[in-house]
């Protein structure tokens, strides 16, 4: 290993000590993930999410980029103090630096109008 590649090496890892491990979600290991969401509804319903099933607005569902289909999660609006239990069943967001997107009917129930801050909580 070159001078240059441990250099680099020391200068990553004193840099996520730093950040205290969140590039790696190490608040989600403690089962809470804090970031912003977003909502989606009309134009993705009856199409297929990545588990497979049909997207119902309607249902508490939510997409995350890595948990696993049917983790459960505590949604908390940081802004109105609500919170709604959904199940994800699809993957994303993929853009806009958020954490989850949930259905149209989870976002009502917090009261999440475009993009908000939330907290998540596995269950």
């Amino acid at each position: 290993m070159t001078r240059a590649s441990r250099a680099l090496i020391a200068a990553a890892l004193i840099g996520f000590a730093a950040m205290g491990g969140e590039a790696l979600g190490a608040d989600f290991c403690r089962g809470v993930e804090r970031g912003k969401a977003s909502w989606y509804g009309a134009a993705h319903h009856g199409r297929r999410t990545a588990n497979g099933e049909r997207f119902d607005r309607k249902a508490l569902t939510a997409a995350h980029r890595s948990l696993p289909f049917g983790t459960r999660l505590k949604v908390t609006n940081e802004r109105t103090g609500r919170s709604v239990v959904v199940r994800v069943n699809d993957r994303g967001p993929f853009g806009g630096g958020r954490v989850i997107d949930i259905s149209q009917s989870a976002a009502l129930v917090i009261g999440l109008l475009g993009v908000g801050k939330v907290v998540l909580t596995r269950l």
